[in-house]
């Protein structure tokens, strides 16, 4: 009930506004968030490398409403790769379809989506494009097709919670598309996704052993524990070395987790959110662990 009502409000322009305008949330925010501005993200990327692990680098925002907003959101991502490029960072970069103008016209993103992966193939840094919630999935799946017959090293997220990701994995894992996979972060209906935490545990358990037997870069995004030791476990026995898939966690989240995984020799890679956008990606953040909205309300209680 507390996660749908927090993944309910992430989409409350007015909780937004009160939100965004209080010094508190945004200070709790940056745990979770790189900060505004690119410079903001080259920090942390910087902190990270020297600790041995990659970066995921999103520019913050979705659901763009008009053609100008569209280019603006890509013209960020595209500064991102010049700057990953000539700072020499080990980074990549994570896109959402709804930013680069998806819920306009699917040939508007699919032409800024060309670009940023353009972009990426010059640099060798791979596109990563999200996946947002259900009614958007076929689309991007397409568009995410299309793209990969003229470029090379994108990918895209499959969510284990959705009753058809089984299907979706077996498709792009013929037709050769990196996937990162994670248990979904969106209030889904019980018609297309599973209710309850422990079924979407073992969805994703089920979907990781097809994901290492065979997708060409598995790029494994959990915080559990139980899941981390899995995915060693289905690794060894499928004999993949490993250079040959990632895990991926969230920055600001389980830190102690990433340090033993690097420390291991395992390769990591930390999403990294920048922008003033942050109030939705905050909101599910909050919803996904009980440990994240006591920080925020603790924080709270000190102001």
């Amino acid at each position: 009930m507390l996660r749908a009502t927090l993944l309910k409000a992430a989409g409350s322009t007015t909780l937004r506004r009160q939100m965004t305008s209080n010094p508190v949330a945004r200070r709790v925010a940056h745990r979770f968030v790189a900060g505004d501005t690119l410079d903001d993200a080259e920090r942390v990327i910087r902190v990270l490398n020297a600790d041995g692990i990659a970066v995921a680098l999103d520019y913050l925002g979705e659901n763009t409403e008009s053609e100008g907003q569209a280019r603006a959101s890509t013209a960020s991502y595209l500064a991102a790769l010049d700057r990953i490029q000539d700072q020499g960072l080990n980074a990549n970069i994570s896109v959402k379809l709804t930013a680069l103008g998806l819920d306009i016209g699917e040939q508007l993103a699919t032409e800024e989506a060309a670009k940023v992966a353009a972009r990426g193939k010059e640099v060798g840094a791979m596109v990563g494009v999200d996946m947002e919630a259900q009614p958007y999935v076929e689309r991007t799946l397409d568009l995410v097709e299309r793209l990969q017959d003229s470029y090379d090293g994108v990918g895209v997220c499959v969510q284990a919670y959705l009753y058809r990701s089984g299907e979706d994995l077996a498709r792009l894992n013929r037709g050769g598309v990196p996937v990162r996979l994670v248990k979904g972060a969106y209030q889904e209906p019980p018609e297309v996704a599973w209710p309850d935490k422990a079924q979407v545990d073992d969805a994703y358990a089920r979907l990781l052993e097809s994901l290492l037997a065979a997708n060409p870069y598995p790029m494994v995004a959990t915080h559990d524990p139980r899941l981390v030791r899995l995915t060693k476990t289905l690794a060894a026995k499928l004999g993949r070395d490993r250079s040959s898939f990632e895990f991926q966690m969230l920055y600001g989240v389980r830190r102690d987790l990433q340090q033993q995984v690097v420390a291991e020799g395992y390769r990591l890679r930390v999403y990294v959110p920048y922008g003033d956008q942050w109030y939705p990606y905050f909101m599910r953040r909050l919803a996904e662990r009980p440990a994240n909205l006591s920080f925020f309300l603790s924080n709270l209680v000190k102001k």
